[in-house]
């Protein structure tokens, strides 16, 4: 009898662990999906210099599409750079027309360098990349194309050891 009562008990347990080994596997499941599945969106568009330099008047046009605007973006410029660089900062305009025709017009000066010639940005070898943050939580009420264009405003006709410039646009989590 006390067999019986203890095989029964056993089983009940292992009904019960199964049964809870079913459900924390289903709970990670659908926790990685959740997660996995709200990563946020990022575009990235990059305008690689062959000649390792950004001509006075070559303004860069990049065209976003933007197909979701229930959360805001964060968009950046990253550019990267060799020793040839010669300035503390890259400035630069900025004019950006949404998809509902709205115009922002920025102008920004990029830290590269620090005063005493080292670069402030990730190296890797003989380049240099660096980030800036042009919009935070910028809102879109309209999908469509957001263009940005950038002039680069440094006073020489080149601006030797500028090996690309980039956009990156991250939909935010808020």
């Amino acid at each position: 009898m006390l067999s019986k009562y203890l095989l029964m008990l056993t089983g009940y347990h292992k009904s019960a662990l199964g049964t809870f080994t079913r459900l924390v596997v289903f709970s990670a499941i659908i926790l990685s999906c959740t997660t996995g599945c709200n990563k946020p969106k990022t575009t990235e568009l990059y305008h690689k210099f062959q000649d390792k330099s950004w001509a006075r008047f070559n303004i860069l046009s990049f065209e976003i599409p933007v197909k979701n605007v229930d959360k805001p973006y964060n968009v950046y410029l990253f550019a990267t750079f060799t020793p040839a660089f010669a300035y503390e900062k890259l400035e630069f305009n900025m004019v950006m027309n949404t998809p509902a025709g709205e115009e922002r017009i920025n102008q920004y000066a990029m830290d590269v360098k620090s005063k005493s010639g080292k670069f402030s940005g990730e190296c890797k070898g003989d380049s240099c990349r660096q980030i800036l943050l042009l919009k935070r939580e910028l809102n879109l009420s309209k999908p469509g194309i957001l263009k940005i264009e950038l002039e680069n405003l440094t006073p020489r006709l080149t601006t030797e050891g500028i090996s690309g410039v980039g956009i990156r646009m991250v939909q935010s989590g808020k």
